[in-house]
């Protein structure tokens, strides 16, 4: 379980993600198949959808004939082989409008190796025949993705079945679901709430980022708080573009540390050492060690751990763990 602040659970903005259909919501592959994900399936009480598939949305039916990208002189084109018509032109028109129609969004989840939805892995043919692949890059629909909202997390289905992936994407989703409600209500004090509460969480990303967002925030040249606030979800999408590392994390246990160690006997303080150490060495997962902290929160005040998102980046209804970490599963004897 999470703990928040001061011991309180914290309370999650829903995220809007946009979505691959044919992942956990309806059948609509070129085979009638619809995939399954048990992340995505997690996520449905926690997220919003809004499902799409291009290729249904050009016209194109359930089932239907497979589609492949032709490298031609003209430039790359998306082609159905068994009619030999070239799709380019409609599926262009779509994702255009698509994007421009899309309300505030705080991530994608599409389609891996798809043709139009993949962003990356995508087989690039020589000829509409017979043949091996000989590049790979984004789909049609996925690499317009890609180019319009920059730093934004995108994932596909296949990704995401990794952890760390995985967590990287949540964290960040919830956290633009909440600089999102911020920009609802349009005031420097509420950017600054975000940015406090933000502040663990963002310099285990990185430290350079955390103080270029605090300048941002602190509003040296009076800006008004409409670009303000464009000019922090900016800097904060390129900030969280890639995820911490193990090491940004201890320092952040550390500091966080260093607010409560005062409280602590020696054996105490010794122990949380420690298990630092056993993260360090990977024979712990950061999960344990910020729980310690968690744990000796519910004793010791700290004005400025309380409210910290560091300690539930979001919702604990969302971790999955390996069934063989939580003793569950088969029985081995």
């Amino acid at each position: 379980m999470y703990l928040y602040g001061m011991q309180k659970k914290r309370t999650f903005q829903k995220p809007v993600i946009v979505i691959s259909r044919c992942i956990e919501h309806d059948p609509v592959r070129y085979n009638g198949d619809m995939i399954s994900s048990t992340e995505v399936a997690a996520m449905k009480p926690y997220v919003t959808f809004i499902p799409v598939c291009p290729e249904v949305e050009i016209g194109l039916g359930i089932p239907r004939s497979s589609i492949r990208i032709v490298r031609t002189k003209a430039g790359d084109r998306l082609i159905q082989p068994t009619t030999n018509e070239d799709l380019t032109d409609r599926m262009n028109t779509f994702t255009e409008g698509f994007i421009s129609s899309l309300p505030s969004v705080d991530g994608f989840i599409l389609k891996n190796k798809s043709p139009t939805s993949g962003i990356s892995n995508v087989n690039i043919y020589p000829s509409v025949g017979k043949s091996a692949a000989i590049e790979k890059g984004p789909g049609f629909f996925g690499g317009r993705i890609l180019e319009t909202f920059t730093d934004y997390p995108i994932e596909d289905e296949g990704r995401i079945r990794n952890h760390r992936i995985r967590e990287h994407f949540l964290t960040r989703i919830f956290m633009l679901a909440d600089l999102r409600n911020v920009e609802s209500v349009g005031t420097m004090a509420e950017l600054a709430r975000f940015h406090s509460e933000n502040k663990l969480l963002l310099m285990a990303y990185s430290q350079s980022r955390l103080r270029e967002l605090g300048g941002i925030v602190a509003n040296s040249d009076r800006k008004r708080p409409d670009a303000v606030l464009k000019e922090y979800r900016r800097a904060l999408l390129t900030a969280t573009r890639l995820p911490p590392r193990y090491t940004s994390h201890i320092n952040v246990l550390h500091h966080s540390f260093g607010y409560i160690s005062e409280n602590l006997n020696p054996d105490e303080k010794a122990f949380f050492i420690d298990r630092i150490e056993a993260y360090r060495k990977g024979r712990l997962p950061l999960s344990a060690v910020r729980m310690i902290l968690q744990t000796w929160l519910l004793t010791y005040t700290s004005d400025y751990l309380k409210n910290q998102t560091w300690f539930a980046p979001y919702p604990d209804g969302l971790v999955i763990l390996p069934a063989e970490e939580l003793e569950r599963g088969r029985n081995m004897y």
